[in-house]
């Protein structure tokens, strides 16, 4: 004998605490912290800075897929603020670090808008373009770098500005959304070139404001920059991955903007 049931359809749904643009405040610090301890680890040399880049530049973007665009550049930025006070031997200028990280957080997130964000690429890109043709400007009129050295010298960064104004950019996304490990995987790599290049294209501009190098060093540095970016995506896309594919083993509540 079987009995049906019937009453008013009811809708449950799982609460996120307290929260920052739809991210729980507690994954916020916890990435936070996340990226203050990897600022600890030395990534690559700053040629002429006495300095290095820290490892904490290739989860930027993890972040950002994971909060969303809000809450990742405030843990970003949370995060690289802590790096910068505690680790400075990885720091070359602490606003122009927390501005790059922040960059970095806020551009992952909004890859793939949705319903009334879906428009919020377009800023970032127009200031993008922007930054990188006052870059180009200031070294080759102003300095006297050639087109050469410097179109070279900033691979990463055209080559990730491209990528973001194109279809590929929301085709990376939807890749880090996939359930395949293997596509997750490559919008992971991906993702992080475009976006860490975007967050570096920050960075080296504001740096370029104000060390004006010369051509001679935009010749020394051009070769070794696309290597450490492939680094950085690499490393980026292995931590990515297995954040990712963790975060949904587990089941753990998904930010309101998240990506994965």
């Amino acid at each position: 004998m079987t009995e049906d049931f019937k009453g008013e359809e009811r809708y449950f749904e799982r609460n996120t605490g307290v929260a920052i643009d739809g991210a729980p405040i507690s994954y916020i610090v916890a990435l936070a912290a996340v990226g203050a301890v990897l600022a600890f680890i030395p990534f690559s040399v700053v040629i002429g800075a006495g300095k290095s880049f820290p490892l904490s530049q290739s989860i930027y973007p993890l972040v950002g897929w994971v909060l969303g665009p809000v809450a990742g550049a405030l843990a970003n930025g949370i995060g690289a603020l802590v790096g910068v006070i505690l680790a400075p031997h990885t720091t070359t200028i602490p606003i122009i670090s927390v501005l790059g990280s922040a960059a970095g957080g806020l551009t992952a997130g909004a890859m793939l808008g949705r319903g009334k964000r879906n428009w919020w690429w377009l800023p970032l890109a127009l200031t993008y373009v922007l930054l990188f043709a006052y870059y180009v400007w200031r070294a080759i009129f102003l300095n006297g770098a050639t087109w050469g050295a410097v179109l070279f010298g900033t691979l990463i960064d055209w080559s990730a500005l491209l990528l973001f104004v194109s279809p590929l950019r929301a085709y990376f996304a939807s890749l880090i959304g996939d359930e395949n490990p293997k596509r997750l995987a490559i919008g992971l790599f991906c993702g992080t070139w475009m976006v860490a290049g975007l967050a570096h294209l920050v960075g080296a501009t504001a740096v370029y404001h104000l060390v004006n190098w010369s051509n001679e060093a935009w010749l020394a540095f051009a070769p070794l920059a696309p290597l450490e970016h492939l680094l950085r995506s690499t490393t980026g896309a292995a931590i990515g991955a297995g954040v990712i594919v963790g975060l949904r083993a587990i089941g753990l509540l998904k930010p309101t903007h998240a990506t994965y």
